[in-house]
């Protein structure tokens, strides 16, 4: 019956945010704070939930992400210079409070302050990593670096508990190192699965009993056990396909873990108002993250972007201050308090990013103008000008058509593509192939002198995508002409709607080209003077 109560709440928060506009994430943490303010009980099972939520969540991200990304300097200059500044700076707000409202921070230490300056210096990896999915914007450039951010952030946030009194890491952890080479058997595991069930199971099995558990095992936090787990495995050809398999498990997983937020404790009136009060630290933080990466000679724009979508608290914060509180660093009452400032952080971050690109094209005046030349490699602008066509994805369709439009048709082709395994072997092949995300609106604020393409095509895998490229295409001022592919009939539908002026149907259209290669076989066996072999014939006899 409690658990019914539960989903019955998110059901009808997630509507009422939805209703008013807000990402439905927002309703679920109402209705967390809702029921825990009418008393309502957790029910058995919620954190478990939760939790298994958040480990899919984070294996996730593995699956798409590259460790190299973490050796960056605009990575692990960016993360620690930020760490000090944003816990120095909620240290100091903190200070100033107890100084000008004692009411509020009554008699607590420098070093308690700094503990809790420190919980609230993470951004949230959860609703990060949510935003950038509902944006598809996971694989750009400042998707790519905002993860690596907070992958950085999460292990700080480790060896902190593991130091500061939370559960030492047993000496077996060493051990954890023979799953670099044990990857290679689940490799080749995962290559005889195949598709459909059994590789989510799969999923699952390695994220939780071999991420999770055995790092939760031998005293390590296991969510950062999912998380390598899912970089192990990311440079399987299948790694996409489980992502996408686990999303939609992961997602209503996930709906305990907003729900959950809002019962850490019922909050009184002074706590509401300390934790609200903690949500002017926010800005800083933002302009710490912005200025931070335009150091690291990233284009405005894209510094903006990853500093709007981080502009949260984590639920990490939640855990270093209860945490520091089982260690007597803290009073209980800071636990509830950051609890309430992470959920509050969460809706203030999905009513920013709501709209973050158009806040981020209007803040770039706020920062100095880098040079082309200054520029990071990848943020550079991509010069497109002497291409006649462009096809974005370059899978076994797009790979097609590019050579068909190459050769056949003597235009000139450019090929965008994000696997950087495919864009290594089609450049090799010959291919011209920029590698970039064309459903990232950093890709198209980056192409330089478009105005010679005269048809662009649409043949990313995901009907989604393809939407997603051709609202960018046009609201990059492009006139030419776009074809597009699709696999069913209202997606078909849905493509022209929103001004693609071909599509290809794939399933339709491949039963076609499968009767016109019926035909010239069949016409191929009876041309003149081709002798039947002896088998040849199922009709009746022609003598």
């Amino acid at each position: 019956m409690e658990l019914g109560l539960y989903l019955v709440a998110a059901l009808v928060g997630g509507l009422l945010a939805g209703a008013v506009r807000l990402p439905p994430l927002v309703g679920y943490l109402a209705a967390g704070f809702a029921l825990g303010a009418l008393g309502a009980r957790e029910p058995d099972g919620l954190e478990q939930i939760a939790e298994l939520g958040v480990v899919l969540l984070l294996f996730a991200i593995g699956l798409k992400f590259d460790v190299r990304t973490l050796l960056r300097r605009e990575i692990w200059l960016t993360t620690s210079v930020h760490l000090v500044l944003s816990t120095a700076v909620g240290a100091g707000f903190l200070g100033l409070l107890a100084v000008l409202a004692p009411v509020f921070v009554p008699g607590e230490p420098l070093g308690g302050l700094a503990l809790v300056g420190f919980a609230l210096s993470f951004s949230s990896t959860v609703l990060v990593v949510k935003v950038l999915e509902d944006r598809s914007d996971a694989t750009s450039l400042y998707g790519r670096i905002a993860v690596g951010l907070l992958v950085l952030q999460d292990i700080a946030a480790v060896v902190f508990m593991a130091l500061a009194g939370g559960e030492v890491p047993s000496p077996w952890a060493l051990a954890l190192v023979l799953l670099v080479p044990a990857s290679r058997v689940l490799h080749r595991i995962w290559d005889r699965i195949g598709h459909g069930e059994l590789q989510a199971l799969f999923g699952v099995t390695a994220a939780v009993a071999l991420g999770w558990g055995l790092f939760e095992a031998v005293g390590v936090h296991g969510e950062l056990g999912a998380l390598v787990m899912g970089v192990l495995l990311a440079k399987h050809p299948g790694a996409s396909e489980l992502s996408r398999s686990l999303m939609t498990f992961k997602d209503l997983m996930l709906v305990a873990f907003f729900l959950q937020i809002g019962l850490h404790g019922r909050p009184g009136l002074d706590e509401v108002l300390l934790a609200v009060a903690l949500l002017a630290v926010l800005p800083f933080q933002v302009g710490f993250y912005a200025v931070l990466l335009w150091a690291m000679r990233l284009r405005r724009r894209t510094s903006f972007l990853a500093a709007l979508v981080l502009a949260n608290f984590s639920e990490f914060g939640i855990i270093v201050a209860a945490v520091g509180s089982s260690a007597g660093l803290l009073d209980e009452r800071w636990v509830v308090v950051v609890s309430l400032a992470v959920a509050l952080s969460f809706g203030v971050s999905a009513l920013v990013n709501r709209r973050g690109v158009e806040l981020a094209t209007r803040m770039v005046r706020l920062l100095p103008h880098h040079s082309t030349y200054e520029l990071h490699p990848d943020d550079r602008l991509v010069d497109v000008g002497h291409a006649d066509a462009l096809v974005l994805g370059l899978g076994r369709i797009g790979a097609a058509t590019y050579t068909r439009l190459r050769d056949e048709y003597g235009l000139a082709v450019v090929g965008v593509e994000h696997d950087p395994a495919r864009v290594e072997d089609l450049t090799v092949e010959g291919y011209e192939v920029l590698r970039a995300d064309a459903t990232d609106v950093e890709f198209w604020g980056r192409v330089e002198r478009a105005g010679s393409i005269q048809v662009v095509v649409l043949a990313m895998p995901f009907h989604n995508a393809n939407l997603i490229a051709l609202a960018r295409l046009h609201a990059a001022g492009f006139t030419g002409r776009v074809a597009a592919v699709a696999r069913y009939d209202d997606d078909v539908a849905e493509l022209r709607r929103h001004g693609a002026d071909a599509v290809f149907h794939l399933y339709g259209s491949a039963g076609t080209a499968l009767a016109d290669h019926a035909a010239e076989v069949l016409l191929e066996r009876d041309a003149p003077g081709q002798a039947a072999g002896p088998d040849e014939g199922v009709g009746p006899s022609r003598d």
